[in-house]
């Protein structure tokens, strides 16, 4: 089975190369510790499949590590391959694919990996371990459970959920029932309802702070794909709102004019269920 992508992923991500300079990448210490949760921190030659790798951003961390894994980088995105190609990273296979066309043999890889992009739909059981890792500001695509610490952080998370798409995303909180809805009632009835994945799942996060200037913020905060649709009087408002609100006396500066943006990597875990079936799962 093979998926489409929508118009708005097509549109929104069109400018590869501006969603590579400017969207987060991940603390090392949180991606220390999610390798050591899928059991391959350390193992040489790993096999590790990104999923929705987009420009490469975590397949690039990966490939920089002594470990030189063996990387698929599965993207369906066409700009965004063409970005993530062009870096011509070390052990990284990019291919095109998406959740429901992954080109990797069953029960091949050792690890999987979606970093930023999980697809709230189904799944495929050939992995070992699976992990989703997530690196968000509190001020642009962050979930509504997160407070924002400073006003002009608010202010921009104001603005992107103003302009929400209604495409699943990690603010939505959704990504969870991906794995929860195995179970067709209780945990009394996980053999009826055939899980794929183990339950619970590991959840754990790294808070950091990026000193950056307004300027930067705005083009990151305009990398977000239903940000970077806004043409014409709609993409001149949002830059006043969004500049304003980083202008304000109040707002905290260091000695070059940075601004502190907060953010958080949230990193989760789990791992195939011993002798599941080989089915779309979810």
């Amino acid at each position: 089975m093979s998926s489409k992508l929508s118009d708005q992923a097509l549109k929104g991500f069109a400018d590869a190369s501006s969603y590579d300079t400017y969207r987060p990448s991940y603390p090392p210490e949180a991606v220390d510790a999610l390798l050591a949760r899928l059991q391959v921190k350390g193992v040489e030659n790993a096999q590790i499949v990104d999923l929705g790798a987009g420009t490469g951003k975590f397949s690039q961390l990966l490939a920089a590590r002594d470990e030189k894994y063996d990387i698929v980088a599965v993207e369906p995105h066409e700009e965004m391959r063409k970005e993530m190609e062009a870096k011509k990273l070390r052990g990284v296979r990019v291919v095109k694919g998406d959740a429901y066309d992954i080109p990797v043999e069953s029960q091949s890889a050792d690890a999987v990996v979606a970093a930023q992009d999980l697809e709230c739909g189904r799944l495929y059981t050939f992995q070992h371990d699976f992990d989703d890792p997530h690196a968000e500001s509190f001020a642009d695509n962050a979930p509504k459970s997160w407070e924002p610490r400073t006003k002009w952080e608010a202010t921009l998370k104001d603005i992107m959920w103003s302009y929400d798409d209604q495409q699943p995303r990690f603010r939505h909180e959704a990504w969870r029932k991906v794995f929860e809805k195995q179970l067709s009632s209780t945990p009394f009835t996980i053999q009826a309802a055939d899980p794929l994945f183990s339950l619970p799942i590991g959840e754990d996060a790294v808070d950091f702070t990026h000193w950056l200037s307004p300027e930067v913020i705005w083009e990151r905060f305009r990398s977000l794909s239903q940000i970077a649709v806004l043409e014409g009087e709609d993409l001149r408002r949002v830059k006043e709102r969004a500049l304003a609100a980083m202008g304000a006396s109040d707002v905290d500066r260091n000695g070059k004019g940075g601004l502190p943006l907060h953010g958080r990597a949230v990193y989760a875990w789990t791992s195939s269920v011993p002798g599941a079936p080989i089915k779309e799962g979810g």
